[in-house]
């Protein structure tokens, strides 16, 4: 393709490359898990006996 000449085809794939990793990675760090301490409090916490 002439009209893409002056790009190198390298350049371009690491331009998008690097975008999506970035994009992937600002993702991943943006969700919030829900928190263990809450779902600690929601299970019954009955003391267990065992009689061996």
């Amino acid at each position: 393709m002439p009209q893409m000449a002056p790009i190198s085809w390298l350049t371009l794939f690491l331009l998008f490359h690097q975008s999506f990793l970035i994009f992937n990675t600002i993702n991943y760090f943006s969700f919030l898990p829900p928190s263990p301490l809450s779902q600690k409090k929601s299970i019954n916490q009955t003391p267990l006996n065992w009689k061996w």
